[in-house]
């Protein structure tokens, strides 16, 4: 079972490769394509999306791979499970916030205000 796991270890480190590879290829394409005038735009959005289709592909037959598109997969069921508030609770939670806020400012302008008034009392004896 071990030789599996160095093997696979080994084949994933050529698939990473592959997939780099791939990745930086679309960004020299990129760079190259906008330097020709014969290249339609649309084009070369569809052979910059296709290689890095490409290298997402192959990245995720690795093992680190086939762990990110699990969680993925998870993630995205965990937050069909999240209940969303309604509009109006959405609503009076900002207004409390900004309520809060608010006060908090009116507060903090206070006390500054005091300890300004009681700095320059006692500067000015």
């Amino acid at each position: 079972m071990s030789t599996e796991a160095n093997t696979s270890s080994g084949f994933d480190s050529v698939k990473w490769l592959a997939a780099v590879v791939l990745i930086a290829g679309a960004v020299y394409a990129n760079h190259f394509m906008d330097q020709m005038e014969n290249i339609h735009g649309l084009v070369q959005a569809a052979i910059i999306i296709a290689l890095i289709a490409l290298a997402l592909l192959i990245a995720s037959t690795t093992g680190k791979g086939k762990n990110a598109v699990e969680f993925a997969k998870e993630s995205r069921m965990e937050v069909r499970k999240v209940v969303w508030p309604t509009r109006q609770e959405a609503i009076q939670t900002t207004l409390i916030i900004v309520l809060f806020v608010v006060l908090i400012a009116l507060f903090l302008w206070g006390v500054d205000s005091l300890l300004g008034w009681g700095v320059s009392s006692v500067m000015s004896l």
